[in-house]
């Protein structure tokens, strides 16, 4: 993959500053962050008003190129990121374009890149961790619908979305990973409750999410019924390979302002440990980054999904991610026990990294399987 912009994606990333450097003059600032409803209208206004200019499909249907442009041009313009658009743009909006049929692309992509619904994700459930193949909600067919009960744990954006990607076991006789479907579940359905949690940073982003008796129309399943854990594969790729390509960009930048905050305190100068320690975390995000073009090269050329790369990918990232705030606590001394610094609240987050879009356990059995061959269960 050739890493140099060419003449025309340069003329897009110029043409892309230009278009922030005007917008986000005249952006609103950004809502408190537990107040969901205004973070809401905050985030889709931010996605619409990219949709007006070209760019709201910039993370499906741009070459690889521009995508990774789009993500360094509006971090380094300190532009929103897709905030409540999260699951609807990186995960469910990928996993429908790649396996939808036409009536639900043209139902719910247009809603998902226009910034006018938001999505959640319901995966993981109580007791079952990051095995997905563990799940225990179930989905009754009945007649053109399907009856939904169970509980889900760690929804994201749950409290202000109107769709849930759900999987749910349609054949509970079938072996783990067979009998399951991905639906399309509406959060306004008669049965759905949703409770909101509060982790460790603080953060009110995660809820339960409970299903009792939900009727789900036949028509919203994605993929044919009782393959859903095929389907979950491609959204997980997704999420996996793709979904935290922005995050590194914006790791590097808190790396330049910890080093800055070294320097500032003395540190730099003073303490030789200190600043290998940041150089070795610039070498690190440096080759996660190629590492995220290399996946969405590789995605692009094989019909669009992110592979086992993605594994690979997240597994490091999340330790880097760690390392990165576990650093900035070191140059900040006593003061990184202040919840008012930013990277405060960001370390106790980066914590989660290792459980979230599957645990490192899971990564690394991933990567041993699929990307060594290596027999399962060794």
């Amino acid at each position: 993959m050739d890493l140099a912009d060419t003449a025309r994606d340069a003329e897009f990333r110029a043409g892309l500053r230009a278009w922030l450097a005007g917008a986000l003059a005249t952006a609103p600032p950004a809502p408190p962050a537990h107040d969901w409803p205004a973070r809401r209208a905050h985030d889709l206004g931010w996605q619409r008003r990219l949709y007006d200019a070209g760019y709201g499909d910039v993370h499906w249907d741009a070459t690889p190129a521009r995508r990774l442009i789009f993500l360094e041009e509006t971090e380094r313009a300190g532009a929103p990121y897709v905030g409540a658009g999260f699951v609807g743009l990186l995960h469910a909006g990928p996993t429908i374009a790649a396996e939808g049929t036409p009536e639900q692309r043209e139902r719910w992509l247009p809603a998902i890149l226009r910034g006018e619904e938001v999505w959640c994700q319901g995966f993981s459930e109580p007791e079952a961790g990051s095995d997905l193949a563990a799940l225990r909600t179930r989905a009754r067919r009945d007649g053109d619908h399907y009856v939904v009960t169970g509980a889900k744990t760690w929804t994201s954006h749950a409290q202000i979305a109107d769709w849930c990607e759900l999987l749910a076991r349609t054949d509970p006789d079938a072996p783990r990973h067979r009998g399951i479907s991905w639906l399309a579940l509406p959060m306004d359905a008669p049965g759905v409750t949703v409770r909101p949690l509060r982790t460790l940073a603080g953060s009110t982003e995660f809820a339960q999410l409970f299903l009792d008796e939900v009727r789900v129309p036949v028509r919203n399943r994605v993929g044919a019924e009782h393959d859903g854990w095929r389907v979950s594969q491609v959204t997980l790729g997704f999420e996996r390979g793709t979904a935290f390509a922005g995050e590194v960009v914006a790791c590097r930048r808190t790396l330049g302002e910890i080093a800055a905050e070294a320097r500032r305190v003395g540190r730099w100068e003073e303490d030789p440990v200190t600043r290998r320690r940041l150089g070795r975390l610039h070498a690190e995000f440096r080759a996660l980054w190629r590492l995220v073009q290399w996946n969405v090269g590789a995605a692009e050329a094989g019909g669009g999904v992110p592979g086992v790369r993605g594994s690979i990918f997240k597994l490091r990232y999340a330790r880097a991610r760690q390392a990165l705030y576990d650093a900035a606590a070191d140059v900040l001394g006593a003061d990184s026990l202040d919840l008012d610094w930013p990277w405060t609240p960001e370390r106790l987050s980066s914590l989660s990294y290792t459980i979230a879009a599957g645990t490192s356990e899971i990564q690394l059995g991933i990567i041993a399987e699929r990307g060594l061959g290596l027999p399962k269960g060794r």
